[in-house]
């Protein structure tokens, strides 16, 4: 008797990704059970994937509980819009207060400015520059921005942490009026990229890029501007950040320092652990 098998394509990585996701439809479901039944290995890397799955969405649940930001709603947004420009004295006091937030927050031992004169490292010049190259090339699409959009974003933060080989998060900036459209994976030399990507409701969009990189290395914020585009780039936890966008410098500043103080309460796995 011949042994009778699910009719279809191979399995492939698209297919236990969406297994792992719960989004295969039931006659896929069937061919793929199939062969997790036949490959113990495959098999135990999706179960542990799952795993990893539901607790990433445990931690991003109150998400779905925030109300949505005052800066965003629609009447509010109109009515910022009527206002007339605010005088350059206002301008002056913000750009004070942003000077003595970032005094405060180099005290604190968080994020801080580097010195204006300072060169910076190989890795973290080549991470934002790589960063504003991607910036510019996916920032103007409308159809194809991001490769996995927000709603999946549990499987999204697994999936490019596990390619970056470190733990990664979807930083919440919406305090700072950006929600995530979603995000993709790109290749960075040897090694593979994650890029966030935000926007404000308005037509701003912003991204954030990370790469492992800068082992043992600890970097201070780094600004640079080319033709426009602004970015932030800092290195912590051996991996090399960069927040990118054509927006003013205080705005990005301050989703840089979200940013980073998200990553850094992040729980680091042991060393040696698997992701």
């Amino acid at each position: 008797m011949t042994e009778e098998r699910p009719i279809g394509p191979p399995i492939g990585e698209d297919d236990l990704q969406a297994y792992v996701d719960g989004r295969l439809p039931p006659t896929r479901l069937e061919a793929v059970e199939v062969y997790l039944a036949a490959h113990p290995a495959a098999e135990a890397q999706a179960q542990a994937e799952i795993e990893q799955r539901n607790l990433l969405r445990a931690r991003l649940a109150f998400k779905a509980q925030e109300p949505i930001p005052s800066r965003l709603r629609v009447a509010n947004i109109l009515a910022e819009h009527s206002r007339e420009p605010r005088l350059p004295w206002a301008s002056i006091a913000a750009a004070v207060a942003w000077l003595a937030i970032g005094i405060g927050v180099g005290a604190g031992g968080m994020a801080w400015y580097g010195h204006l004169g300072a060169s910076p490292t190989p890795v973290a010049q080549l991470a934002a520059s790589d960063a504003i190259t991607a910036y510019r090339t996916y920032v103007g699409e409308r159809l194809h921005a991001v490769e996995v959009p927000a709603e999946q974003e549990a499987h999204l933060v697994q999936w490019l942490s596990r390619r970056v080989g470190k733990p990664l998060l979807a930083p919440n900036l919406t305090a700072e009026g950006f929600r995530l459209m979603g995000g993709r994976l790109l290749p960075a030399g040897d090694e593979p990229a994650a890029l966030f990507m935000y926007d404000d409701g308005r037509g701003n969009r912003l991204t954030l890029y990370a790469r492992s990189g800068g082992a043992g290395e600890t970097t201070s914020f780094r600004f640079e501007n080319q033709d426009g585009v602004s970015a932030f780039s800092w290195i912590d936890n051996g991996l090399s950040y960069v927040v990118t966008g054509r927006v003013d410098r205080e705005r990005l500043l301050a989703v840089a320092e979200a940013a980073y103080r998200q990553f850094e309460a992040q729980p680091q796995p042991p060393a040696g652990g698997k992701l």
